[in-house]
């Protein structure tokens, strides 16, 4: 199941990414995001996985549609990318997962799970921990991005809708 998932969320984000219509693009990260859900479930993370899928896939990936069908048409293609800017962008990915490997293939995984004991942490912690502004609480910086979130598709619909005028 993990190959499965795995080869689903590298195909589809290679899809997300070349895609020339836009919508298509959001479907293909739709299901790159629930694929990344089906790990949260296969290591038992049953709240992130809730999460991922109420969140992500439900609310983001709606929001970014409901924004594509708000701005542009539906039969909307992007230009053809020139080779230079494909090099360049071939480039960049591939100098960060090269970054990436490496820093993965450095750190021991194994030596830092297997002295320490993992303990579960109640979902309701983690609630009264994300709407506490107490001390180690993050209601601020959930209402920071939430806000940020907003203005930024506000944003871009307005420069949408002006490039459409």
């Amino acid at each position: 199941m993990f190959y499965l998932f795995a080869s689903i969320i590298v195909v589809f984000s290679i899809l997300t990414v070349t895609s020339r219509r836009i919508l298509r693009s959001a479907v293909f990260l739709l299901f790159v995001l629930i694929a990344t859900s089906a790990f949260y479930f296969m290591l038992r993370y049953t709240f992130l996985a809730a999460a991922q899928l109420a969140l992500y896939a439900g609310g983001i990936v709606v929001l970014i549609i409901f924004s594509i069908l708000l701005t542009s048409h539906i039969s909307e293609r992007f230009p053809q990318i020139d080779f230079k800017k494909a090099l360049f962008s071939a480039l960049v990915a591939g100098a960060g997962a090269t970054l990436s490997i490496v820093t993965l293939l450095q750190y021991d995984f194994h030596q830092k799970f297997t002295t320490t004991a993992i303990e579960e942490i109640p979902v309701r912690e983690i609630g009264l921990g994300l709407m506490s502004y107490e001390k180690n609480g993050f209601v601020l910086p959930f209402e920071v991005i939430s806000i940020l979130l907003l203005a930024a598709m506000f944003g871009a619909i307005v420069i949408a809708k002006k490039k459409k005028n």
